[in-house]
């Protein structure tokens, strides 16, 4: 009796503290149920829709969507701007969704950009998939297009969703790192989910640290449906391109930004709308016909493959420009809630199994993040329609709505709001033939992992291939355990050899080349005991995968550091500081402290930062202004250490720089001077048309070509 006494107290106090050790155990659900496939979402065939009664991943999914208050589980710190959509070419062939039927009007949009991992303190250099979220405030209800800046995602099934962000948000034990993916947990999950390995590919590239959020591409992620009047279908894929390139800063720059400006990418969208330089980005479309869905060596349900622009090229359809900013930044940006599942008539969804459980999560998160089933009635989530239907009450209701009735069907109410025909603007779904038997698994057609991961780096410059190295040596090297450093290389082997020997080289592994999974994962298995389907891509490159191939003939929005002191020749400042505006850019003066600048003919110029309050890496270009008084200042003993180290940096980043009249002394302080070979970026004033050189080695935005050679001065 004694014994069997204490094993209950054992019991109850075991219950009491909330203490548990997963070590050695099995798998289970909040009920105590074991689970044997923890890999896929249920569905009516491999290929099929997924199933509402799927408990499993309801719980999961509802667990995760509601662990943390108030702020985004993900992607929580983000920017916002309003704006309009302009359609330019009419899609009615392929949908009847009316702000895609109606050339030349003006649709509202909100914009709404964000970093993933982190939490909202956070900086926003942090290596990271942005989000790109747009609400469309369509005649026929709000469409939302939640995509982010890279085109595939790391995962599957919707099933493996929180599992993906538990490993790489900050570890459970000690909430370190922030907004980070450099730790044991993110790599650990990723060796073993050669799914990712694409994906990885994008997040370990320049894509991951942008210039901008202007300067980045947007995606829809998954394949959606369009639907005409007549009721033909056609699979569509979603690109928002921008007017200003694609662009990023080098990932020293972004360490370094974050300590000086770590609100660096809002601040830029701030006040690029303040100052007029509205942000654009062409909307295009990937259309591909409901009967040549199975033509492709991928599976257009895979959310983690592409459709290559030289097997689908995209059609230009539309502008989308960005040209007011919030009034308040909470009210507006905090509080916007998007859906995938916010349609119009005319799209509809795909049966993609990471998008079918999206459509569950986002109204289930957002009853916990905002606190009621009336988020829609918070003016920035307002359908420009007004609403009818029979939903009252709840926590914080605004609409008051009339009468008696709050049921359908009714007679008190003259049947009243009653259903819309389908030839009046109302929502039906797609009618598809779905014949399945009811499994939990995944499509054989989702096991091809690395093709497109081998084509994506393929495609890459040798400077972007450099940097994606760098990049993957760094995280690795942040990575504790040499049993998931050795697994992540064996799984870089499959993608390329060079690769993985680099980085294996770096982070003092061996390649050994992992056989990996067939398809889902058996309860019982050895991921490292499977055989993997090796296959290589359909095309060789693809040029729309390379920033390199985005680059713009532009300096538009670019931020040019103009370096003065007292007695600045003050018609030099004027002219270049012209030309430039002229051209879009903005001119932004750096002195050895705030105080005026008095100029060689008494004109006074107010310097917006100091040579201490900020550093190269927050401007695109530098002009270091013509004059020997100005010179002798910046060359002086305070000055200098500043003055010489600001001119090192933007050129260590490969940016452009502009040595005007005079400033021999500060050149041959520098390290450019140790170079003799023709570098395109530095401009001497005594070059015939130099003011013009200058322009074009901005809009070449950087000469990432000398890298190596201008981060090893001689």
């Amino acid at each position: 009796m004694k014994k069997k006494q204490l094993t209950n107290n054992s019991k109850v106090q075991q219950i009491q503290d909330h203490t548990t050790d997963n070590s050695d155990q099995t798998l289970s659900t909040n009920q105590g149920l074991k689970i044997n496939n923890n890999q896929d979402s249920l569905k009516a065939g491999e290929r099929g829709p997924s199933l509402l009664e799927d408990f499993i991943l309801r719980e999961k999914i509802t667990h995760f969507d509601h662990e943390r208050i108030p702020e985004r589980i993900v992607h929580a710190r983000g920017s916002g701007a309003h704006g309009v959509f302009k359609l330019t070419q009419s899609l009615e062939k392929y949908t009847k969704a009316k702000f895609l039927t109606e050339v030349g009007k003006d649709v509202p949009v909100f914009v709404r950009f964000s970093t993933v991992a982190g939490s909202r303190g956070s900086t926003d250099l942090a290596r990271d998939v942005r989000g790109f979220a747009v609400k469309f405030y369509t005649d026929e209800g709000n469409y939302d297009l939640v995509g982010n800046n890279m085109p595939v995602f790391f995962i599957q099934d919707a099933m493996k969703f929180p599992d993906l962000v538990h490993a790489v948000k900050p570890e459970p034990d000690n909430e370190i790192p922030q907004a980070a993916s450099a730790h044991d947990t993110f790599w650990d999950f990723i060796s073993l989910m050669p799914e990712s390995m694409h994906m990885i590919m994008w997040l370990m590239s320049d894509r991951a640290i942008p210039r901008s959020y202007r300067m980045m591409e947007g995606f829809g992620v998954h394949s959606f449906k369009f639907i005409n009047n007549e009721g033909d279908v056609h699979f569509v894929k979603f690109h928002f391109k921008p007017k200003l390139g694609v662009n990023s800063v080098a990932w020293d720059e972004a360490t370094k930004i974050s300590g000086k400006d770590p609100d660096f990418h809002r601040r830029d969208l701030w006040e690029a709308i303040e100052n007029g330089a509205f942000p654009e980005w062409e909307f295009g479309v990937q259309l591909i016909p409901e009967e040549n869905e199975n033509d492709y060596d991928f599976d257009l349900l895979d959310p983690t493959k592409l459709v290559p622009e030289e097997l689908v090229p995209v059609q230009i359809i539309g502008t989308l420009t960005l040209n007011r900013n919030p009034d308040n930044f909470f009210a507006e940006t905090e509080q916007i809630a998007f859906h995938p599942g916010h349609l119009v008539p005319g799209i509809d969804f795909s049966n993609d199994p990471l998008l079918q459980g999206r459509l569950f999560s986002y109204t289930d998160t957002q009853l916990s993040r905002l606190g009621s089933p009336n988020f829609h009635e918070i003016p920035i989530n307002k359908s420009i329609n007004t609403v009818h239907n029979n939903q009252r009450d709840g926590h914080m209701r605004q609409q008051i709505v009339k009468g008696k009735v709050s049921y359908e069907p009714n007679s008190i109410g003259g049947g009243c709001p009653f259903q819309a025909m389908m030839k009046d603007g109302g929502f039906t779904s797609h009618s598809e033939r779905v014949d399945g038997t009811k499994v939990r698994a995944r499509s054989q057609s989702f096991v091809d992992h690395y093709s497109q991961a081998k084509l994506f780096y393929n495609s890459q410059s040798e400077p972007e291939k450099t940097h994606l190295q760098k990049a993957l040596i760094f995280e690795l090297s942040k990575v504790t355990i040499p049993e998931i450093r050795e697994r992540l290389v064996g799984q870089l082997s499959f993608i390329n050899k060079d690769l993985a020997s680099v980085v294996a080289k770096k982070v003092g592994v061996d390649v050994v080349k992992l056989k990996q999974p067939n398809g889902s994962i058996p309860a019982d298995a050895d991921p490292k005991s499977l055989q993997s389907k090796e296959t290589e891509p359909s095309i060789a490159e693809s040029k729309a995968l390379s920033m390199k191939n985005t680059a713009k003939d532009s300096i538009e929005s670019r931020v040019i550091g103009f370096i003065m002191e007292d007695g600045v020749n003050a018609t030099d400042v004027r002219m270049l500081k012209s030309k430039l505006e002229k051209k879009g850019a903005e001119v932004q003066i750096i002195a050895g402290s705030l105080a005026p600048v008095t100029a060689d003919d008494g004109t006074v110029f107010i310097p917006k930062h100091s040579l201490t309050s900020t550093a190269s890496v927050c401007f695109d270009a530098l002009y270091l202004c013509s004059g020997k008084g100005s010179v002798d200042i910046l060359m002086n003993v305070e000055n200098k250490p500043g003055t010489i180290h600001f001119v090192n940096e933007a050129y260590k980043h490969c940016k452009s720089i502009y040595f005007g009249k005079e400033t021999e002394a500060i050149y041959k302080a520098s390290h450019v001077a140790t170079k003799t070979h023709n570098d395109p970026a530095i401009v001497n004033s005594e070059i015939k048309n130099a003011d013009e050189l200058f322009i074009k080695a901005i809009a070449n935005h950087r000469v990432w070509e000398l890298e190596v050679e201008r981060n090893n001065p001689a």
